[in-house]
């Protein structure tokens, strides 16, 4: 099994209540992408890192500065830390076109000592 990561730092505001109403506070997050295949690509790539790249800073801007309770995503859902890695490993599950890739993972710090991690087999 091959595995390639790359890792990304943003900050994001949230509020710890579904509704927004307690005050939201700034974060600086640090998020892991990992993909997995099988076998490498044409090009003896799992894929390749600049596109992947590319298309996961896309992903992240869309987050980045940004109050994590007034997005779409996370409308009637509280931004915990597991939901927000669930919601970045989907968006990179439906962006990313690579038939190779076996899992995308997710590992999503919000600070130096606690992470949390989502997986999506394919």
């Amino acid at each position: 099994m091959y595995a390639l990561a790359i890792q990304q730092d943003f900050i994001a505001r949230r509020s710890a209540s579904a509704d927004g109403s307690a005050t939201a506070l700034s974060h600086r997050y640090r998020v892991e992408l990992m993909v997995e295949a099988e076998e490498l690509d044409q090009q003896g790539y799992v894929v390749d890192i600049d596109e992947l790249q590319a298309q996961f800073e896309g992903i992240v801007d869309e987050f980045r500065d940004k109050t994590l309770n007034e997005l779409p995503d996370f409308e009637g859902v509280n931004p915990s830390l597991e939901h927000f890695a669930r919601v970045l490993c989907e968006k990179v599950d439906e962006a990313l076109y690579a038939p190779q890739l076996s899992a995308i993972s997710i590992k999503l710090w919000e600070d130096d000592t606690a992470w949390v991690a989502y997986d999506v087999e394919r």
